[in-house]
């Protein structure tokens, strides 16, 4: 899992793409980029709330402080930290 625990500032914003129905589930720190990879289908909301599920992770947040601000059905999401 990558640590992205040095962006975990309150009121940051993160800019994530998302790829549902990858293989594996996974966080990716592509140079300035963040990537997330999850095995769920993208309906209902699922998802989304397995990319929060992860980002909350690698960030060392709880998931009640991640904030979908832009993208809930979108593969570009937008998210806060409150």
């Amino acid at each position: 899992m990558t640590d992205l625990s040095h962006l975990a500032r309150p009121g940051a914003e993160i800019a994530v793409r998302v790829t549902p129905r990858a293989s594996r589930n996974a966080v990716i720190l592509d140079g300035e980029a963040i990537r997330v990879t999850v095995t769920t289908v993208p309906e209902d909301g699922k998802a989304n709330a397995a990319v929060v599920k992860l980002l909350a992770k690698a960030l060392g947040v709880a998931k009640s402080r991640l904030v979908l601000v832009r993208g809930a059905t979108a593969r570009d999401k937008l998210f806060r930290i409150d």
